[in-house]
C-alpha cells in the first residue's frame, strides 16, 4: 500500500471509530498525523521543530553534521537515511519532504512508486523562510507551531532593527576563499531586513562570488561578517579569511561572527541567527 493510500486508510478508520466506537476523538486525530521521512538537511531543520516525534521515520544523511546542522543534537535522535529511494520506500512514509536540489533520479522514483513527494526551494529571504515554515506546518499539521516560530522569528526581527537603528553600518558577508554573499540571497536578505547594507551589492553579484583581498578592503565595510572567530586556519580556504591583511583592518572587534549553521538553511535557526547579530553588534558598539 502506497504512503498516500496507507494514510487515507488509516484516516477513515479513525473517522469511523470516532463515529460509531465511542472513543475520545482527540486520541483517533493523533493517530493519523502523517508521517514523514526528510531527505534534505534543510527540511530536516524545518521537520524537527514543527513534528510530533512519533511522525518522524527518518532524517537526510547530514542531519547529525554539527556544522550543517543547527539541529544536529536532536536529530540523533532520529534515523538517519542514506539518502537513496531504498530505505524510504522500506519505510513507507505518508509524506516524503526533500530540497528541490536533493537527487532528482531518487525524487522520481519515490514519486512513481506512489509516494507523495514535497519539494522545498532554497530560502533566498526571510519571507521565503516564513512562508516554508508555515508550509511544513502544514503538512505535520501544526499550524499552531509554525505561527509561534514566525512570531520568534518577527521578534527577532525587531530587536535587531532597534540595535541597528543606531547606526546603519555597511558589513560584508564573507566565507572561505574570498566568497561573498550577494543580494539575492538568504545572507543579504537577513542583514537588509534588519537594516544594514551588503557591501558586496557594490559588485553586482546576485547570489554572490569570489574577490581578492585588494576588492574586499577597497569596500571599506563597517565589519565583516564571518561564521567563526578563531585564529586557527585547518585550510587554506580558512587561511584566506585570516590573511594578515585582513586582520590588519578587520581585527576581532570589526568582525561580526554568526555560525554557519544557523544561515545555511532556512528555518526556525534564523531567529537565533538575528539575535546572535544583534548580541555582536551590541558588542563591537561598546
Amino acid at each position: 500500500m502506497s504512503g498516500r493510500l496507507g494514510f487515507l486508510f488509516r484516516s477513515v478508520a479513525v473517522a469511523a471509530l470516532a463515529v460509531f466506537g465511542g472513543v475520545s476523538l482527540a486520541p483517533a486525530l493523533a493517530a493519523v498525523l502523517p508521517r514523514i521521512a526528510s531527505m534534505n538537511v534543510c527540511t530536516d531543520q524545518l521537520l524537527i521543530p514543527l513534528a510530533d516525534p512519533e511522525q518522524i521515520l527518518g532524517l537526510s544523511p547530514y542531519s547529525r553534521d554539527a556544522a550543517r546542522s543547527w539541529d544536529a543534537a536532536k536529530a540523533s535522535k532520529f534515523p538517519r537515511l542514506s539518502g537513496e529511494a531504498e530505505d524510504v520506500l522500506v519505510l513507507n512514509p505518508d509524506i516524503v519532504v526533500a530540497g528541490r536540489f536533493t537527487k532528482r533520479a531518487t525524487r522520481e522514483l519515490l514519486k512513481e512508486k506512489g509516494l507523495r513527494v514535497v519539494e522545498f526551494d532554497p530560502a533566498r529571504s526571510l519571507d521565503d523562510v516564513k512562508n516554508e515554515i508555515w508550509q511544513m506546518g502544514g503538512l505535520v499539521q501544526h499550524p499552531d507551531r509554525a505561527a509561534t516560530e514566525v512570531q520568534r522569528l518577527d521578534t527577532a526581527i525587531a530587536r535587531a532593527r532597534a540595535v541597528v537603528s543606531r547606526r546603519p553600518y555597511r558589513v560584508l558577508a564573507l566565507s572561505r576563499r574570498g566568497w561573498m554573499s550577494g543580494g539575492d540571497s538568504l545572507t543579504s536578505s537577513l542583514l537588509a531586513t534588519a537594516g544594514l547594507d551588503n557591501a558586496a551589492g557594490d559588485l553586482g553579484y546576485k547570489l554572490g562570488g569570489f574577490a581578492s583581498l585588494e576588492t574586499i578592503v577597497s569596500l571599506r565595510p563597517d565589519f565583516l561578517l564571518v561564521s567563526d572567530g578563531g585564529d586557527f586556519a585547518e585550510d587554506e580556504g580558512r587561511a584566506f579569511v585570516l590573511h594578515p591583511a585582513l586582520e590588519r583592518f578587520y581585527p576581532a572587534s570589526k568582525r561580526l561572527v554568526i555560525p554557519e549553521k544557523l544561515t545555511v538553511c532556512g528555518g526556525s535557526m534564523l531567529s537565533e541567527a538575528l539575535d546572535r547579530l544583534t548580541s555582536e553588534l551590541e558588542r563591537v558598539a561598546h
